[in-house]
């Protein structure tokens, strides 16, 4: 459906620890976030026809803004960068800096027009980050950082940085300003970059303070976490010290950082960690054709975004989340808007995000989509994927923790709780608030969510879930047949529903509970619109398998 461009937000100072954040507009939605900051695809660079640069001194003394260290005398060096981009432009389009020796900072701001276009069509949208003198190459060393849209101004040096740029040296040779022009009006873009250049002593080395991979658990036990969220560090405008702190309000016991194309965040994190709170490093990855979520990455590891599914780099990337030990997540498959819907299949992924925020229509779709993948797989005997549900929470009021996993563990360690959502022993909750208990018991068996149990096909099983904290709620049974199963839970939100079923009649079985209707019955129909069939979900749950043991 068609978008309205970004709008680019004021500059924040560069820094190691971002102070206050901007003010927030009045409660964006969780889609419109979407909008900002959505990276683009094949790294392509552009000859800048009609691009312009010129240097001049800052303005003033000569001596005004002089670092301590520079040379006597030697001023700022401010570069204009302009030009114009048709529609059609390349995705990525690089301006080069010549940065020369004793350069101690760099500023760089950027604006560009917004002329009006025909209703339904889309309007300028530029996104914005840099690279080194180590160059632009897809997954090279070069990256120094990445604000989309969200930022007009940023900068960094040996011992800070702007929230989204890593801070580190400024070597000397030819830096690449990277616009993502992800939108083009039929007018074309007209840009506008400075440069500035600060001259003096490096200052300090940055020292990154990253997240313990242990937490105090309670041993093997059910662990409540949230895997997408956002900061300051990409478009969010909650300080990760505020994320933190809603995710211990949310009752949670962990948390994946997932700032966009970027992995500046994960150097704060340690302080903000703690015996009750584990939190993993990880990164939004935002292609132009779906955006994914790398769990549990190394700390400081950096996940490339500049690619389409045409390009076929994504089995590259894949394996590097992989080599890490971390997960490959596609990102709300759904979502209406530009850049956001799934285009690299699955086939190479570990889960898929079936619930991002508030319920929605492609919610419902992401459901449907899995469970129908779910029954091809389970039917031919091969692997599933894990459904997972989170926030994706960038501001406020949206809530963290709304919805989250929770996801039986050996322990709170980033291995043991990577290991429980690789292997779908987790299910989905809208807040802490819910609780269920879910398991197949028969001939002497039992086997939980994410596991399988293996019986004689006519072997009578009893399908068991308790449930509390949904009120007037209704329980759905699913299995590859279909809902098989439903039943209302009382008014108080808490019941035991028992269905009987065989593994010749189940490959098989999963819980969703739902809330009721605006009307408050549990039949089809709901304020979402006339099409959907249910009130929104309040817990899913990944399913139990159940094979027909061979004679």
């Amino acid at each position: 459906m068609p978008t309205e461009p970004s709008t680019p937000h004021p500059a924040t100072p560069a820094h190691a620890a971002p102070p206050a954040h901007p003010a927030p507009p009045a409660h964006p939605a969780r889609r419109d976030l979407l909008r900002t900051g959505l990276a683009t695809g094949a790294a392509t660079a552009l000859a800048l026809a009609g691009s312009t640069g010129e240097a001049t001194a800052a303005p003033g003394d000569p001596r005004a803004g002089t670092p301590a260290g520079a040379p006597t005398g030697t001023p700022d060096l401010t570069l204009t960068l302009t030009g114009h981009l048709p529609t059609g432009a390349p995705d990525f389009v690089y301006l080069p800096v010549e940065v020369p020796e004793g350069v101690r900072e760099i500023t760089v701001s950027y604006s560009y027009d917004k002329p009006p276009v025909p209703a339904g069509t889309p309007g300028n949208s530029c996104d914005i980050g840099i690279f080194d003198e180590r160059g632009t190459d897809l997954s090279g060393p070069g990256f120094r950082g990445w604000s989309g849209g969200f930022r007009t101004e940023f900068s960094l040096s040996r011992s800070a940085a702007t929230p989204g740029y890593l801070p580190g040296p400024i070597g000397p040779g030819t830096w690449h300003v990277a616009l993502g022009p992800y939108q083009v009006a039929p007018q074309g873009l007209d840009y506008r970059v400075q440069v500035t250049l600060r001259f003096g002593a490096p200052g300090p080395e940055f020292t990154p303070h990253y997240p313990a991979e242990r937490a105090r658990g309670r041993g093997r036990a059910w662990y409540r976490g949230d895997c997408h969220l956002h900061t300051v560090h990409s478009d969010g405008r909650r300080l990760p010290e505020e994320v933190a702190a809603g995710a211990r309000a949310a009752g949670l016991d962990f948390i994946v950082s997932t700032d966009h194309n970027t992995s500046s965040s994960h150097a704060v994190w340690g302080p903000l960690a703690g015996p009750d709170l584990l939190i993993l490093p990880g990164e939004e990855i935002t292609t132009r054709n779906g955006h994914w979520l790398a769990l549990g990455l190394e700390a400081g590891q950096f996940v490339d975004w500049r690619y389409r599914s045409r390009d076929e780099e994504f089995p590259r990337f894949v394996r590097q989340v992989h080599r890490s030990g971390g997960l490959v997540v596609p990102a709300h498959p759904y979502c209406p808007y530009v850049a956001c819907q799934w285009k690299f299949g699955y086939d190479q992924a570990d889960a898929v995000e079936v619930w991002n925020g508030p319920w929605t229509y492609d919610d419902e779709s992401a459901v449907d989509t899995w469970d129908g993948r779910l029954a091809v797989a389970l039917r031919g005997g091969r692997s599933w994927l894990t459904a997972v549900g989170n926030s994706d929470a960038h501001s406020e009021p949206q809530a963290i923790g709304s919805p989250h996993n929770v996801v039986l563990a050996e322990d709170l360690t980033r291995d043991a709780i990577l290991d429980g959502l690789r292997d779908g022993r987790s299910w989905l909750a809208e807040s802490s608030a819910v609780r269920l208990e879910f398991t197949v018991t028969g001939h002497g068996r039992q086997a939980g969510i994410g596991e399988e149990l293996t019986v004689p096909a006519d072997a009578p099983l009893d399908v068991r879930l308790a449930v509390s904290g949904v009120p007037g709620g209704t329980v759905r049974l699913i299995t590859d047949e279909g809902q098989m199963h439903q039943e209302a839970l009382s008014a108080d939100g808490s019941g035991t529903v028992v269905w009987r079923t065989t593994a010749a009649l189940a490959t098989y079985v999963r819980a969703e509970v739902r809330h009721p209707k605006a009307d408050g019955t549990p039949g089809r129909g709901n304020t979402m619109g006339p099409d959907l069939p249910w009130g929104p979900m309040a817990a899913l749950t990944n399913p139990i398998v159940l094979r027909a043991a061979e004679h």
